[in-house]
C-alpha cells in the first residue's frame, strides 16, 4: 500500500473541520491546532498554505480567523458536474433489487409526469406500465407522488392550474386536485410514498426522496410488488429498504446526512383495515 503523507492528511483534517455538526462559519488557528491536536506553529503553516491556494480565506471582519474559500466550491461543482443521475441510480438500484427480488425504479419528476431514469427488474415474472425513458402520471404512481410532494404550493398551484380532473389508469387512482393535495400532505409528515394499485391493479409501491448536494429533491426511487407478495412485515420491510436506497443514492450526490431519519414506517390503509379485522 503506497505511503500516505502526513501534510496532505492534516491539510485535508483542516478543511474537514467544515463538514463537522453544527458547522462552523469560521475557525480560528489556535480552534484549528486543538481540534486536531496540532502544534499551533504547523496549524498556522498548513492555514496559510491553504490560504494561498484558495481552500481558505481570512474573514474581512476579523482576519484571525478563516472560512472556506472558491477553490473548496469549485471543486464542487466539478464533481456534481460529472456525476451521473442515472448511473449511479442504476447502481443503487441494483443494489436494492439484489436484497429484496422487487423492481426497483428510478424518476424524475417532468410537468406533471414521473419520468423514469433507472430500472432493475424482479426476477419474478411481473409486469410493470414502466420502462426506463417512458413517462407516467405522476398522481398515479408512489414515485411520482413523492417527487410532487417536494413542490413548493406555487409550484403544485401553477402546474395544476386549471386541471379540473386528473386522468386515471386505473380505478384507485387520484382524480381530483384536492384530493392530490391532502395525499401530498400526508407523504410529507411520514416520509415515505405509496401506491395502492393506482397505476397497475395488481401491483402496489413504496417510494422515498432522493436528494442532492443542497438537499433539494431532484429523483425518488421506488420499490413495486404484486399484492399476492404484500404482508405487513414485508411492506415496513420493503419501506425500510427504499428509504435505505434512496438515502445511499443521496450522499453518493453529495447531500450530508445530519442524522438518520427517526420515524418508523407506517403500515398503509389497507394493511391497518386488515389487522383491525384480524386482530393483529
Amino acid at each position: 500500500m503506497p505511503r500516505r503523507v502526513p501534510a496532505v492528511e492534516r491539510a485535508l483534517d483542516i478543511l474537514e473541520l467544515f463538514l463537522q455538526s453544527p458547522q462552523p462559519d469560521s475557525l480560528s488557528v489556535p480552534e484549528i491546532a486543538r481540534a486536531l491536536g496540532l502544534p499551533r506553529s504547523t496549524a498556522h503553516e498548513l492555514v496559510a498554505t491553504l490560504v494561498a491556494r484558495r481552500y481558505l480565506r481570512p474573514l474581512e471582519e476579523n482576519p484571525h480567523r478563516f472560512t472556506l474559500d472558491a477553490r473548496v466550491f469549485e471543486l464542487g461543482n466539478a464533481y456534481a458536474t460529472g456525476l451521473d443521475l442515472a448511473r449511479e441510480g442504476q447502481i443503487v438500484a441494483r443494489r436494492i433489487a439484489a436484497q429484496c427480488d422487487e423492481t426497483v425504479h428510478i424518476a424524475v419528476l417532468e410537468g406533471r409526469e414521473a419520468f423514469y431514469i433507472a430500472k432493475v427488474d424482479s426476477t419474478n415474472a411481473l409486469r410493470l406500465v414502466s420502462a426506463i425513458g417512458r413517462r407516467l402520471p405522476a398522481h398515479c404512481t408512489a414515485v411520482g407522488k413523492m417527487l410532487l410532494s417536494g413542490l413548493s404550493e406555487e409550484e403544485f398551484a401553477e402546474r395544476f392550474a386549471r386541471v379540473d380532473e386528473l386522468p386515471g389508469m386505473t380505478s384507485n387512482s387520484i382524480r381530483t386536485v384536492e384530493a392530490l393535495r391532502a395525499e401530498l400532505a400526508r407523504i410529507r409528515a411520514r416520509g415515505l410514498a405509496w401506491d395502492n394499485c393506482e397505476s397497475n391493479p395488481d401491483v402496489r409501491c413504496v417510494a422515498a426522496p432522493i436528494l442532492d448536494h443542497r438537499g433539494r429533491m431532484v429523483a425518488a426511487m421506488s420499490i413495486s410488488f404484486p399484492v399476492v407478495r404484500d404482508t405487513p412485515e414485508r411492506f415496513l420491510e420493503l419501506s425500510r429498504l427504499v428509504r435505505d436506497g434512496a438515502r445511499e443514492l443521496s450522499e453518493r450526490l453529495g447531500y450530508r446526512l445530519s442524522h438518520s431519519d427517526p420515524r418508523e414506517p407506517e403500515l398503509p390503509p389497507w394493511h391497518l383495515e386488515r389487522s383491525e379485522v384480524t386482530g393483529r
